[in-house]
């Protein structure tokens, strides 16, 4: 298999999955988000982004276009939602032992691949 075949797969599985976040939020609304940016002590406007983070880079991303872009603002959207949702509680472990933050941190680390990788030749910008 090609590394190009790879970079496609690894960018359609985070951006697929990563979109289903962000279509719950427009389902569903971003209160939760905004409360815990305010807990936070930041401006309540900031939870917005997490439209463009999980809705609108997916799609980039999934697509292939300025996949770099793309993958350094999910990974800030991940870096983010560490913060805001586990930042007191990022030593505690889940029910399966695991750490809480594990898929956030998840995403995070697959974006940065997708980042170093780059798009590969199965993109609208291949590279």
């Amino acid at each position: 298999m090609s590394n190009d075949i790879l970079k496609l797969v690894l960018r359609l599985s985070v951006g697929i999955m990563m979109l289903f976040h962000g279509v719950d939020k427009i389902i569903n609304g971003i209160s939760g988000v905004k409360h815990l940016v305010v807990n936070a002590g930041l401006p309540e406007f900031l939870a917005y982004g997490v439209y463009v983070g999980e809705i609108v880079m997916p799609i980039f991303i999934i697509l292939g276009a300025y996949v770099r872009v793309a993958s350094s603002v999910l990974a800030l959207n991940m870096v983010t939602a560490i913060f805001l949702a586990y930042g007191g509680a990022i030593l505690s472990l889940g029910k399966q032992g695991a750490p809480v933050f594990e898929l956030p941190f998840l995403y995070l680390i697959i974006s940065v691949a997708i980042y170093i990788l780059g798009s590969g030749k199965y993109a609208l910008n291949a590279k």
